[in-house]
């Protein structure tokens, strides 16, 4: 028999005791990825909510038609503007039709508006999202969190019209990243674009070249808030440090993207242009994909050159609403407070005196009355228009279609008249409950009128007696609970005293008199 080995030490990490929480930074990591995981639940609910719809929608991919509506909401969205509603669900109907080419163009459309209303979250009171994760702080203790966040938010534009913008959230979603810096996003999609069609492979570079376009999108809406934040509230927003650095950093990545883009588009061009079809399916569709880059990166310089142009205005805008909101004038009287100037002061008077404050009030803070005629011609027509006739009883009235009420009483006007005789009893003879079953069920056998005794002596369990000397009532039911089990084949429950009680004639008079 061997002797026993000798014991070492357990090391630290495999020892029984709590292992201490991980760093900050690891927390952060996994916080950003539970992030990334919240603003892709939504999509995920639409699959599993579609089975509330009325009708046979399994065929549908809510997840993949709610990506695409993403996508051209973000496209078709500008710095100003955005997206239009009819015009994205327009454009969204060709790929639900796809899925379902067999089904009519009408439910076609409900699924395209149903997903676009579900990415706002048309319903909620914010039309936003919240997830719930949890964190490690510097203490080691574990919180938990809210992240609320919004995919497609709608936003007023010019003469009443409501636009659709894409969030961060919604962009990040879309090109699988979240909480990145937009600068280092942007520079390594288009260097990843170009060493792409350098290698000629077009296809993957298309799918860069799309990140690098939602990237530059992006960079326009994170300065569109800040502009937007500047017009609402100049102090809101740090125009010393913060926000001019931001714009030197943008112009200079605009400058960068502008020299880079263009060396791209001269490479794309000239794959294009070198590209022989000469029959080749693979070469003809090698000359598309470049034909669509081409577009794709026209797009981007587009975009860039517009958010040069805000970048460059940004400045004259930040002073002149600097000025705007330091030399506004205040307001010319203060507001009325209506609960501590009015209600609170009037609660404690009397009716009268409050009345003549009220009145008061009320003349004079309905406003002025504009008068049925400004003009001098308005008076005119008003004079010599002659009165319209109106008929004496009135407008026809429509003759109603009354449908008779089915009589669907459990109980017949003849097994109520049997229990309410049944129940007069005597004041001095009071019954049990089990006694009145059985009289009940010879009087009407196979029938409701036991039924009908026991719900007229639990009724009676708690009698209104207030009610009945208001009534004028000079006998009422009353049922006691003495411990008495009740030993019946359909009832359970106590078996109950049930007796009728006089009231006092005289003393309901003096009490109507007196109310009188």
């Amino acid at each position: 028999m061997t002797s026993p080995l000798p014991t070492e030490p357990v090391p630290s990490q495999f020892s029984a005791g709590p292992r201490p929480a991980q760093g900050p930074a690891a927390d952060e990591g996994l916080a950003r990825r539970l992030r990334a995981l919240a603003c892709t639940a939504p999509l995920h609910d639409l699959d599993a909510r579609k089975a509330n719809l009325a009708g046979e929608y399994g065929v549908y991919a809510m997840a993949e038609v709610a990506l695409a509506a993403i996508d051209l909401v973000t496209l078709h969205m500008d710095f100003d503007t955005g997206a239009d509603h009819d015009q994205i669900v327009a454009r969204l109907l060709p790929r639900v039709a796809a899925q379902a080419p067999g089904r009519p163009a009408a439910e076609h459309e409900r699924v395209a508006r149903w997903v676009l209303e579900n990415l706002i979250n048309v319903g909620s009171v914010d039309r936003g999202f919240r997830a719930v994760y949890g964190t490690f702080g510097t203490d080691g203790v574990y919180r938990r969190r809210d992240y609320d966040f919004k995919l497609i938010e709608e936003v007023p534009g010019d003469g009443g019209s409501v636009y659709l913008r894409t969030t961060d959230e919604a962009v990040n979603v879309l090109v699988g990243a979240l909480d990145t810096d937009v600068t280092s996003a942007q520079i390594a999609a288009e260097v990843k674009l170009e060493v792409l069609i350098s290698r000629g492979r077009l296809a993957d570079a298309q799918l860069a070249a799309e990140q690098a376009r939602y990237r530059t999108v992006q960079y326009a809406e994170t300065l569109r808030r800040t502009l937007e934040a500047t017009r609402r509230n100049v102090r809101a927003v740090d125009w010393l440090r913060t926000v001019p650095d931001m714009i030197d950093e943008a112009l200079d990545h605009v400058a960068d993207r502008y020299r880079h883009e263009n060396a791209i588009l001269t490479n794309i061009r000239k794959a294009r242009d070198e590209a022989d079809t000469g029959g080749d399916p693979k070469t003809a569709e090698h000359k598309r994909r470049a034909a669509e880059l081409v577009d794709i990166v026209k797009d981007c310089i587009r975009r860039h050159t517009q958010l040069q142009s805000r970048l460059l205005e940004a400045g004259p805008l930040f002073r002149a609403e600097q000025d705007r909101q330091a030399f506004a004038r205040p307001a010319a009287r203060a507001g009325l407070d209506l609960y501590g100037q009015l209600v609170a002061p009037l609660l404690p008077l009397p009716v009268a005196d409050a009345g003549r404050v009220t009145d008061a009030y009320f003349a004079h803070g309905t406003g002025l009355r504009a008068p049925a005629a400004v003009r001098v011609g308005d008076l005119v027509d008003l004079l010599l228009t002659p009165p319209v006739e109106r008929a004496h009883l009135g407008a026809e009235m429509p003759e109603p279609d009354l449908v008779a009420t089915p009589d669907d009483s459990r109980f017949s006007e003849k097994q109520l008249a049997s229990a309410r005789e049944l129940l007069t009893l005597e004041p001095d003879a009071p019954r049990r409950l089990s006694g009145l079953l059985a009289e009940a069920r010879r009087r009407d056998r196979g029938g409701e009128l036991a039924h009908l005794i026991v719900l007229l002596a639990v009724h009676a369990a708690s009698p209104p007696v207030g009610t009945a000397y208001r009534q004028g009532e000079e006998r009422l039911l009353f049922a006691v609970d003495d411990g008495t089990p009740l030993d019946d084949e359909d009832f359970g429950g106590a078996d109950l005293i049930v007796g009728t009680a006089l009231l006092d004639a005289a003393a309901m008079a003096t009490a109507r008199t007196e109310a009188a």
